[in-house]
């Protein structure tokens, strides 16, 4: 959270300039002193003038003095810069703390410190330093604010040295950079049940059995507390230990989100675009899943996932959690569109099918497309689509939708292949059209449930 430099003042690097360095420092005083004082020991010359001359003199050898001084003056400061916090929200404040140390024998003279930053973030901060003792520091601090996801550098600070007369300024910068993150909004999620998520921890604990028979079973050391009817008298009888039975092993459920980033398949830019809305639902439900304790895996339609993450993903409910969140918020923080024009590598990691639930913010669909996320619901365990249409997004609220809007179809596709399909008006809240996705499975599964005859919440029909 925190970098720095440490160094020493302006005027000690760049020896190689010279007095071009020194010249160049001059200010708009300085160089009006300077060619004032050429032009009247000029006119002293041509006149005959031996006080104009003294004046000229005069004029012009102030601002080289200054320059002359402040270039060789020696200052040895050491600066810092610290971030609270490193990675924020897309809309919120981070502050910035800058530390100057004067670590030498000498009071610093008159000081400016800035520091660079981003246009996006804001103006370049800049604080007057007036004298710094020896052994001193001084503490300054700005804010820094972006309404749009990147990752942004701060650096390098920089010293601006000026004489007393404010003849000449000479500016030098520290090498050191820092990184602020700005993640995508995370919005706070209802905890609602979807058909596939049952595999899990907490209420929905579901357990396999490690092999086939009683005879297969694979024997472990008893342990205080176990539960004595699971002793394997067999297998103590063997090791001459109590050794008790292993064959019901936690299963933890799954998750998988899909983004997809094509970027044919969104219209505008900018924080309210429908592509901004789609990352910001995918890091909310990332980080809802995650603190629910399942196994949580990112994709995009190109395939990729998040640098370190396993075959099963980020597993929640443990110490790693919030690493887990932030190295998917990183990587979310810098996603941007993809050149892609289908969703078919998104399948292709799917294949393998974890019976896990499958969530999905997808853009504009063509009939091709929406059938390939069709089938993608026979390798999950539930399937929950939140569809974009650009159309709605770009369109004015008045606006009627124009007749035989492909949209539409698209979403009865998904439907019927077993989705469960919310459309996402714009500016919509992610946590309503969470609620409202599961209020729509549970109708489907009401109504599944009637056609088969069920009576009771066990999902079994009667004998």
């Amino acid at each position: 959270m925190s970098a720095g430099g440490t160094g020493e003042p302006a005027a000690d690097r760049g020896e190689a300039g010279g007095v071009r360095t020194a010249l160049a420092g001059l200010t708009t005083r300085g160089r009006s002193f300077l060619a004032a004082g050429i032009a009247a020991a000029v006119c002293a010359y041509v006149l005959g003038q031996s006080d104009l001359l003294r004046v000229g003199l005069l004029l012009a050898v102030l601002p080289l003095l200054c320059a002359a001084v402040l270039y060789r003056t020696r200052y040895q400061v050491a600066g810092s810069r610290r971030l609270s916090p490193a990675r924020v929200p897309a809309g919120s404040e981070a502050r910035v703390h800058l530390r100057m140390d004067n670590v030498s024998r000498l009071p610093t003279g008159l000081l400016m410190l800035q520091d660079r930053v981003p246009y996006v973030l804001g103006p370049r901060p800049r604080f007057v330093l007036d004298r710094v003792e020896p052994g001193g520091s001084r503490e300054v601090s700005y804010r820094v604010r972006s309404d749009l996801r990147g990752r942004y550098p701060l650096g390098p600070l920089q010293l601006r040295l000026s004489d007393p007369f404010g003849m000449c300024e000479l500016t030098r910068s520290f090498s050191a950079h820092d990184t602020l993150t700005v993640v995508p909004r995370v919005h706070p999620l209802s905890p609602v049940r979807f058909s596939g998520e049952a595999k899990g921890y907490g209420d929905g604990r579901q357990r396999s059995l490690a092999l086939a028979g009683e005879d297969d079973v694979i024997p472990r050391g008893y342990r205080h507390g176990d539960d004595l009817r699971r002793v394997h008298w067999r297998s103590t009888a063997r090791y001459g230990e109590l050794m008790v039975r292993r064959e019901e092993q936690p299963r933890r459920s799954r998750c998988t989100v899909l983004l997809d980033t094509r970027g044919i398949a969104y219209e505008g830019a900018g924080p309210d675009s429908a592509f901004e809305w789609a990352v910001s639902g995918t890091a909310s439900v990332l980080v809802h899943m995650l603190e629910r304790g399942f196994s949580v895996r990112l994709l995009t339609d190109s395939g990729s996932s998040v640098p370190g993450e396993g075959s099963d993903g980020f597993a929640g409910s443990g110490p790693e959690t919030a690493d887990a969140a932030g190295l998917m918020m990183d990587t979310l923080a810098v996603i941007d569109h993809s050149d892609g024009t289908g969703l078919s590598r998104a399948y292709d990691v799917l294949r393998g099918g974890n019976e896990g639930l499958l969530v999905a913010f997808l853009g504009d669909l063509d009939e091709e497309q929406a059938a390939g996320v069709a089938k993608m619901r026979q390798r999950s365990g539930g399937a929950v689509a939140f569809v974009l249409d650009p159309g709605v997004w770009t369109r004015e609220a008045a606006d009627v939708p124009p007749a035989g809007d492909p949209y539409e179809e698209r979403l009865r596709m998904l439907r019927e292949a077993g989705w469960t399909v919310v459309g996402v008006p714009r500016g919509a809240s992610p946590d309503e059209l969470w609620r409202q996705a599961d209020r729509e499975r549970s109708g489907l599964a009401a109504l599944g449930g009637e056609a088969r005859g069920d009576t009771g919440m066990s999902g079994k029909a009667p004998r």
